[in-house]
């Protein structure tokens, strides 16, 4: 065992090296062809307003995305209370096993066909005509969702779980897109932090959900004044609290519609009119517009980079696999373990702050209370921990690097996760649950000044313009897929030991301890799968992805890369 452990250190050591001494050489070689004038443009551009336009307009979609995928989470209790309370049960009633795995992942599956689906569209289409679906098919089902009617609660239910399939699809697409275009409008030296800070929304739709919960569920509250449901299992549940799930959840439409207009203004981005669909004349006109500068056509150029053979080789080619296949597998894995950690917890802190008393035991609140109390403790967690982690990414990922910023967030996830689980009787009892909360909220701190940022960035940076969208919708779709695993497999994981003591309809579990035990252990591999991600940092796109470096220098380079002294 100890050899074996030996083994695995050296071929980590080994390939760390290598990584360091790949990225040292590729920076130091001047083996570019000269750039286009309209992406050197681009690349040399100073900060300025159409930068902050291009922020907001793709941010906004993703304060939607991150309010319309995690508001279900405040009012999965309040479903469970409405449609499955049994009369003179001894506690509320809650949604079975299968129907909450709809519910709270449901809209993940659809995100994940979407990322697929509208990141392979978008290269073929362009960006800017895809991105106007997505907002529309956004707007449309976060209204339905709120509108679902059924006849009984199974119906009702289903007719949620649709609408919200069909939402996920429509963020899905905006994931590719939304980090393609933006990396592809910014320039060389603040690129990663205005990808960033278009992700960064996502911590505002969070806390965005919460408080819209907050306001809504306080002023039912406050004008239906309803006993616990000890006290009166009947009364605690007023008939108008039924429009409060549906009100948080239309809600969501509101930020879209709103962008729609500005997103349909924007142009075509440069390097997909010029390096995609080769009209060199178009995106010098678009871009001169955008820049307030006249630029040339470099027609001629276009023609010459459409006819090299680095700018030619498909997603399942050989020559792909050889240049990008690791970089790809870096990106598709460590998205896929971040996100099983990252919505484990996100989806389901109403449980954790349940388990550890923070949120009163449910049979102690009426119903829309109890939509007060789940919405107050994101509202914080948000606040304090996930907001300004993404900022602190913004502000520094392009002085740290991509990488490292990754490899540390990974790394104290690990640890924060180690320090909960480890421990975590300690933290159930009383005098220690403020302890718990602010330990629980370090791990969302470095999520998002850490992998749950980057893992957006990268895949908008590393690879060609007619491959970016689909490889960006890709990485997405493979975090979604750990997003699943989380969203669906915590529900049955963190049940209790004790059958007496999990929700009901729920079989026994491992338990909260183990289930944060393996979420470390996830969040170690997460560190291990960075190692194949190249730094991007300070870099133009077109380096980074080999289209204006020449095939004989980039086989060389490659070459020298697998040869690198360790």
């Amino acid at each position: 065992m100890y050899s074996g452990y030996l083994i695995f250190i050296n071929i980590l050591r080994k390939t760390l090296l290598r990584k360091l001494y790949y990225t040292a050489t590729w920076g130091g070689l001047d083996m570019a062809r000269e750039q286009l004038g309209v992406l050197n443009a681009l690349d040399v551009a100073k900060t300025q307003w159409y930068h902050f336009a291009a922020i907001v307009i793709a941010g906004m979609g993703f304060f939607t995305d991150a309010y319309d995928l995690f508001c279900i989470s405040l009012v999965t209790k309040l479903l469970g209370r409405i449609y499955y309370t049994k009369p003179g049960a001894p506690k509320p009633g809650t949604l079975p096993p299968n129907v909450a795995a709809a519910v709270n992942g449901v809209a993940l599956c659809g995100t994940l066909a979407g990322q697929l689906f509208f990141g392979w569209l978008g290269d073929k289409m362009g960006r800017k005509k895809v991105y106007g679906i997505t907002l529309i098919l956004m707007v449309v089902c976060s209204l339905a969702s709120g509108l679902s009617f059924g006849s009984s609660p199974e119906g009702t239910i289903a007719t949620l779980c649709f609408f919200r399939f069909w939402l996920g699809f429509g963020i899905g697409g905006d994931y590719p897109l939304s980090a393609t275009i933006m990396s592809e409008y910014a320039n060389k030296k603040t690129r990663g932090a205005f990808i960033a800070a278009v992700f960064a929304m996502q911590g505002f739709g969070i806390l965005g959900g919460g408080i819209v919960a907050l306001i809504v569920s306080a002023s039912f509250d406050h004008r239906f004044k309803r006993p616990t449901y000890h006290e009166n299992p009947a009364a605690s549940l007023a008939p108008q609290a039924d429009y409060i799930w549906r009100i948080i959840l239309m809600v969501g439409a509101i930020p879209a519609a709103l962008t729609y207009y500005w997103r349909m203004k924007m142009p075509e981005t440069a390097r997909y009119t010029a390096l995609v669909a080769k009209n060199a004349k178009q995106a010098a006109s678009d871009m001169s517009k955008v820049l307030n500068v006249e630029l040339e056509a470099d027609e001629e150029k276009v023609e010459k980079i459409a006819r090299e053979p680095t700018n030619s080789f498909g997603l399942f080619s050989k020559k792909f696999a050889r240049r990008h296949g690791l970089h790809l597998l870096g990106t598709t894995a460590t998205w896929f373990l971040l996100d099983i950690a990252f919505y484990s917890q996100n989806l389901f802190q109403k449980d954790i702050f349940t388990a550890i008393n923070w949120i009163p035991p449910a049979a102690t609140m009426n119903a829309i209370h109890e939509v007060y109390q789940i919405a107050k403790a994101q509202t914080l967690i948000a606040l304090c921990s996930i907001v300004p982690g993404y900022w602190f990414t913004v502000a520094l990922i392009d002085h740290l690097g991509r990488f490292f910023i990754q490899l540390m967030g990974f790394f104290f996830m690990t640890v924060f996760m180690f320090a909960l689980a480890i421990p975590y009787h300690h933290w159930t009892l009383k005098p220690n649950r403020i302890g718990f909360v602010a330990v629980y909220s370090l791990t969302f701190f470095f999520a998002n000044f850490g992998p749950n940022a980057t893992t957006f960035v990268v895949p908008a940076e590393i690879f060609p313009a007619r491959l970016r969208s689909t490889c960006h919708g890709i990485s997405a779709a493979s975090g979604k897929a750990g997003a699943i695993i989380g969203a669906f497999g915590f529900l049955y994981a963190a049940q209790s030991t004790n059958p007496e003591k999990t929700d009901a309809g729920y079989p026994p579990g491992i338990g909260m301890k183990w289930s944060l035990i393996v979420l470390g252990i996830i969040n170690f591999f997460g560190m291990l799968f960075t190692l194949l991600v190249p730094e991007a940092k300070g870099k133009s796109l077109e380096e980074l992805s080999g289209e204006n470096v020449d095939e004989n220098d980039w086989e060389m380079q490659a070459a020298s890369a697998r040869t690198a002294p360790v």
